[in-house]
């Protein structure tokens, strides 16, 4: 599109996009320099260059607030609350859009609404749940209250990429003797496989970004998932700006990488739901 634009637009296209950029990329910037610096440089040395870099912040986080336990710790809970959101909201998706019964589009609207529902007026009930289950102060039981609101989103998005995958392909595998469940393995997982990519990324993103049920249900510090133990970097009114950056790009980097990894199947994923669903 680029290519058919005169000198001139073409100058304003690039400008507007590194304006863009600029925008977009300059508070990661920010927050890698403010994580290379002491205290004393952060508040009275400001500048935007790295002046008198050090990885003391890290070092610091490493050593003495054990945030690799805490990236562990949430690596576990968000690929696990995605493993089993993909799995429940396979099958409840195929369900909804493939197989025909009563109160169907009923089922999935309110698949949806419960994924509308604030997590501040699910807490109570859930914390009741989790405590007759007695699985309070666990990584379980985490795992399993995110995937409240894991598996309706995830299930809700699956639904426009199974629309559109045609109903013949799976016809056809079962005349040829496949059953259900094998036409459902052998054809549909695999034609839907950038959309289930697309899913398990945001399922994964939303369940490492969470803090309010993270920050009820888990109360042993060796069980804290990242974003609860960068809000305990802050102590009463003091913000050590310099370990919570650090700590922010420590938590930045998995979720980066992912994406990095799969940004090919997450824009035809979208690209799927978006136009065929």
């Amino acid at each position: 599109m680029i290519g058919r634009l005169s000198l001139p637009q073409k100058i304003l296209a690039y400008a507007a996009l590194a304006a863009v950029a600029l925008v977009i990329l300059f508070p990661i910037y920010y927050m890698l320099i403010i994580s290379l610096k002491i205290p004393r440089d952060i508040y009275r040395t400001p500048s935007l260059l790295p002046v008198n870099a050090t990885l003391r912040n890290y070092a610091d986080l490493v050593g003495r607030q054990d945030f690799l336990v805490n990236i562990g710790n949430s690596l576990v809970v968000a690929g696990l609350a995605t493993l089993f959101s993909l799995v429940i909201s396979t099958m409840a998706a195929y369900s909804l859009v493939r197989l025909k019964y009563r109160y169907r589009d009923w089922i999935g609207r309110l698949i949806l609404f419960s994924y509308l529902t604030p997590s501040a007026l699910l807490f109570i009930p859930l914390s009741v749940i989790i405590a007759q289950l007695r699985l309070g102060n666990t990584l379980h039981g985490l795992i399993f209250v995110y995937l409240t609101f894991s598996a309706p989103l995830s299930t809700w998005m699956l639904m426009g990429f199974f629309r559109g995958i045609p109903r013949e392909l799976e016809e056809q595998a079962m005349v040829d003797g496949a059953t259900r469940v094998g036409a459902i393995w052998r054809v549909l997982l695999p034609l839907a496989g950038p959309g289930l990519i697309a899913v398990s990324v945001f399922t994964f993103t939303g369940a490492w970004n969470e803090l309010l049920l993270a920050l009820i249900f888990i109360t042993s510090p060796r069980l804290q998932t990242v974003p609860v133990a960068l809000q305990y970097l802050i102590t009463g009114d003091v913000f050590r700006w310099g370990l919570i950056m650090a700590g922010a790009v420590m938590a930045a980097l998995p979720v980066m990488v992912l994406y990095y990894l799969a940004q090919r199947f997450v824009v035809q994923g979208l690209a799927a739901g978006a136009v065929k669903g």
